[in-house]
């Protein structure tokens, strides 16, 4: 019943959003090669979505793959600098670095090195994932109280054991929080490397939509775009959801 409150409220906040911006376009006379009506907008959506949903195919599986591989590594990478003091000391200044820097900086440079084609979207939203799984991790394990280890000590449980069935458990709820600002997070570096170099994905349509002025088109590659957003958001929230029902403390 809660998800189904959550769906209702959502289209009833979509709706007063739609209505509001078909008003101020109206109330204003706004150009539609400015901004369409929501009606244009759906109206494109009706007329092209099989290119529409062709884009979103593409830019998905970017987002996805991005996901999984940059979660994997921001994981391995919280864990060796929990570990280590002098890894995190090394490590954590150069992941600053690479979050500091603009985005539309690094997305030429990769494709100069990588080519057009999956690997430089790819590596540029898995650049943007990393970093919150990453942290989450790190400032996870740090945050279980020390009086759990010294409890899995006494009961003489191996370091692996120690990790795995103590630890790990306790953060989960830290990393969750990393795994949801990742999926929110993936689509920007997606879009911004289509953006910059392909001629395939959401990024790529609304770049070329834009230069043909056609703005309703635009406007629905977005809509896709915010829906495609969501429901990976919706997805990871669920599967987070299940992750942490899992460990002890929540079994409550």
């Amino acid at each position: 019943m809660s998800w189904l409150r959550r769906i209702i409220a959502g289209f009833i906040y979509a709706g007063v959003l739609l209505a509001a911006w078909h008003l101020i376009v109206r109330a204003f006379a706004v150009p539609a090669y400015i901004v369409p009506t929501p009606s244009a907008v759906g109206a494109r959506l009706l007329r092209q979505p099989d290119l529409l949903a062709y884009h979103a195919g593409i830019t998905a599986l970017e987002i996805v793959l991005a996901l999984i591989i940059g979660s994997a590594i921001g994981f391995a990478v919280g864990v060796l600098c929990w570990m280590s003091a002098r890894v995190e000391q090394g490590l954590m200044p150069v992941l600053i670095v690479t979050q500091a820097l603009p985005v539309f900086a690094i997305a030429p440079l990769l494709v100069t090195w990588l080519g057009y084609g999956l690997a430089p979207k790819l590596t540029m939203a898995t650049l943007i994932v990393f970093f919150p799984v990453a942290l989450a991790t790190l400032n996870g394990l740090k945050r279980v109280p020390s009086v759990y280890a010294e409890l899995a000590a006494t009961m003489r449980a191996t370091p692996l054991n120690r990790f795995l069935f103590v630890m790990l458990p306790a953060s989960l709820g830290t990393i969750a929080v990393g795994l949801r600002l990742a999926a929110v997070s993936a689509p920007i570096g997606a879009i911004v490397g289509e953006w910059v170099g392909s001629a395939e994905g959401l990024g790529f349509l609304m770049l070329r939509a834009n230069q043909r002025v056609e703005i309703d088109l635009v406007f629905a590659a977005l809509a896709v775009l915010c829906t495609l957003t969501l429901l990976i958001y919706g997805l990871v929230h669920i599967a987070t959801g299940r992750l942490l029902s899992w460990s002890p403390s929540n079994e409550r």
